[in-house]
């Protein structure tokens, strides 16, 4: 009975160190990162028949369990890899806020300042001061937005470099992940499968942790190893094999940093689309979804500023009786082939018109020949949108067509999947210059002068007229209209190609070769207006009002797919849409992320309601082993008493 109830006090005592000890453990990891609180499992001992029944024989300890929630757990772990994702993205839309909506280093006070020069200049055209000022504000203008554009693009690298940088981390925590599925399967098999709490908590902290840098999957397999996937299922860790990736430069634009799969030598790029989640999902999110569009919408403005800018320059005339040259530089569209195709096609793009040009940029694709036909397929990355383009293949090359303000000319010898990727305004702003350097170079005049003669006897008058082509100018001699009562018609003579008669109607329009005026008024027989190029109109300020009108006028944003739509916005509306996208973006993104923030906290007290140490629990949970520890001693001194008896019995 002695030896029975003495052995019964050892294993309470064993018990009882072991949930001291394991209660210790959790006191001294409470503000352990990713530890996962512990708690002995006793199990009573297989109790000894007598012929009184069973007594019971003690307890034992069978095993150190975890209290652990997958559900929470993977609750948290998606909480928190989107918390990173929004933080990520919210961090580099919030500089670009701050950048386009400076009030000062901004686009809107140069483009202000420009057309106020442009102002100074029509209200003295003769001045050259004033002509010397418009050419510093033209160049204060295209100075801000190469250097707007030099901004973003040194966010491109910066997020390239961070690119890199998660890429780095990623590998890291598959490489630790691996290694600790090799360490806990040699632990466990060792010790009869108990399980090694503390390895699987700095597992699933790191699968936590890679979850920050981007949304990873994971499968647990029957040997208790995790199996990691990212992307559309790439595996990163594969029992205790890790699997890299890389950070590889695009296919399609060498100067962009994209997430491939390490294949030996080489990397298969991983679609950003798949990549979402965590500090990775959330650069690739902002650069495709916010930056590229920033960045094409800043080139089209000052490709759309230097494009109109010029053509009505080129219908103005200057202080020396010129006619007007380019006044801005203007970037082309870049088509940039993928350094995958097999063929020997080409493509270019020009630029057509100017209002029509969109913020996307498009992949062009070969498909292959059929029925006689050439098949390609045009998308635009924007919003996904594909458009089927097809051609007779006989003939047919090379191919021209249009796409929102630009005309693709497309040669022979593609080869089935090759590509390209148009971007139409990328350069746009960072390829802005001022060709004009001389003041009196500045075509502020029109190149034509109307006048009536002096012998009319009717009282009508004609108006100054307008230019919208110079092909027949300037004009070498005068051209004359002289009206026909008998007809009510007006001849033109002069030197100007055949021309009229024109039927009159005070008031309305008249134009040939590019000039337009109008004649209004009461015309009596034989009287004679006149048009001849502009000598001496040195103060003639026409085109610098119309150059000054451009500031205002709606000269972007035409939808060519829409027969007769017209341009809906204007230089400063398109910029004001781009503040205004980013500044809303960036306050969605701002709120989304305290929102996701407070989810967060929900989420991980709920988990740690359940997983984390309680400190005033464990407290409690010391006295009571200490007490039961106490107990069980004291169950052995009585044994030991009880057996001291019967040896006396002995004497």
């Amino acid at each position: 009975m002695g030896t029975s109830i003495f052995g019964i006090g050892i294993s309470g005592m064993n018990a009882a160190q072991a949930g001291l000890v394991t209660t210790g453990h959790n006191i001294s990891n409470a503000s352990t990162p990713g530890f996962t609180r512990q708690e002995v499992v006793q199990v009573s001992n297989i109790p000894q028949f007598t012929g009184i029944g069973f007594l019971g024989q003690g307890v034992a300890v069978s095993t150190v369990k975890r209290i652990y929630s997958d559900a929470l757990a993977n609750q948290l772990t998606l909480a928190q890899t989107q918390g990173s994702q929004l933080d990520a993205y919210y961090a580099q839309i919030k500089q670009l806020d701050t950048l386009l909506g400076d009030p000062s280093a901004g686009l809107a006070p140069a483009l202000q300042e420009f057309f106020s020069g442009v102002a100074a200049v029509a209200a003295h055209p003769e001045s050259v001061p004033s002509r010397q000022a418009l050419l510093s504000s033209a160049n204060a203008l295209s100075a801000r937005f190469r250097d707007l554009d030099q901004q973003l693009s040194e966010m491109r690298a910066g997020i390239d470099t961070q690119v890199a940088s998660s890429i780095a981390s990623i590998n890291g925590y598959a490489q630790q992940i691996a290694g600790l599925n090799h360490g806990i399967l040699t632990v466990e098999s060792a010790t009869a499968l108990q399980p090694a709490n503390d390895l699987r908590d700095q597992r699933d902290a790191l699968v936590a942790a890679m979850n920050q840098e981007v949304r990873a999957s994971v499968v647990k397999a029957s040997n208790g190893s995790y199996d990691v996937f990212v992307g559309n299922g790439q595996p990163v860790v594969v029992g205790n094999a890790s699997f890299a990736l890389a950070a590889a430069r695009s296919l399609e634009d060498p100067q962009r940093v994209e997430v491939g799969y390490q294949n030996g030598a080489s990397a298969a790029l991983i679609a950003p689309a798949s990549l979402r989640g965590g500090r990775l999902g959330g650069l690739l999110g902002f650069r495709s979804e916010t930056l590229d569009a920033v960045q094409n919408g800043l080139g089209r403005v000052a490709m759309g500023v230097a494009q109109t800018f010029n053509d009505q320059h080129l219908l103005g005339q200057d202080l020396r009786g010129a006619l007007g040259q380019a006044f801005f530089t203007v970037a082309g569209p870049a088509v940039l082939p993928s350094s995958s195709n097999a063929g020997t096609g080409g493509v270019t793009a020009t630029l057509q018109n100017v209002n029509a040009l969109t913020t996307s940029d498009y992949r062009l694709q070969y498909n292959g020949a059929s029925g006689g036909n050439e098949n390609f397929t045009l998308t635009r990355i924007s919003d996904g949108v594909p458009t089927a383009v097809t051609f007779p293949a006989a003939g047919g090359y090379p191919y021209n067509l249009n796409v929102e303000g630009i005309t693709l000319t497309i040669s022979a010898g593609a080869a089935l999947n090759d590509s390209w990727l148009i971007e139409p305004t990328r350069l746009g702003a960072g390829s802005i210059g001022v060709l004009a350097t001389d003041p009196a170079a500045i075509a502020a005049a029109a190149p034509i002068r109307s006048a009536a003669a002096l012998g009319n006897s009717g009282s009508a008058t004609i108006s100054a007229g307008s230019v919208s082509s110079v092909a027949a100018l300037p004009l070498p001699a005068t051209v004359t209209l002289t009206f026909n009562a008998a007809t009510g018609q007006f001849s033109v003579g002069g030197a100007v190609p055949a021309a009229g008669p024109f039927a009159y109607t005070s008031g309305s329009n008249i134009s040939f070769n590019g000039i337009s005026f109008s004649i209004s008024g009461t015309v009596a027989n034989g009287d004679m207006f006149t048009l001849q190029r502009n000598v001496n109109g040195i103060a003639d300020n026409r085109n610098a009002l119309a150059l000054g009108a451009l500031q205002v006028a709606n000269t972007l944003g035409r939808d060519s797919l829409v027969a007769g739509s017209q341009p809906t916005t204007s230089f400063q509306g398109a910029y004001g849409q781009l503040v205004s996208q980013v500044g809303n973006t960036s306050r969605q993104m701002e709120v989304t992320a305290k929102a996701q923030a407070n989810v967060i906290a929900q989420t991980k007290q709920a988990q740690q309601s359940v997983s984390g140490v309680n400190l005033d629990e464990e407290a409690a949970n010391l006295l009571r082993y200490q007490q039961a520890y106490q107990a069980s001693g004291k169950m052995m001194q009585i044994a030991s008493t009880l057996f001291q008896t019967v040896l006396d019995l002995g004497r």
